[in-house]
């Protein structure tokens, strides 16, 4: 594992990054001390335990939109509301 201070870090940011995308990892280092480790994203740590795939809950939020009244008619009603509760 290669390590970069914070302050080269800062002046070769793109560079670093694209060393990761390629499957590197870069340890950190801030005052000569390990601070972080920059990784390439491992798929299954992007959606947290628990939540939907995106297009799963997008689909299911437009099917309740479609089946309900919104309380408002337009924008401006629902802003003078919003305001009236601040």
């Amino acid at each position: 594992m290669k390590s970069i201070s914070a302050k080269e870090l800062k002046s070769r940011t793109e560079d670093v990054l694209r060393r990761v995308e390629e499957g590197e990892k870069v340890l950190i280092l801030k005052r000569g001390k390990p601070c972080a480790v920059l990784s390439p994203v491992v798929e299954e740590h992007l959606s947290p335990a628990g939540l939907r795939p995106y297009a799963e809950a997008w689909e299911d939020i437009e099917q309740t939109l479609k089946t309900t009244q919104p309380r408002y008619k337009t924008w401006q009603e629902a802003a003078r509301w919003t305001r009236r509760q601040a």
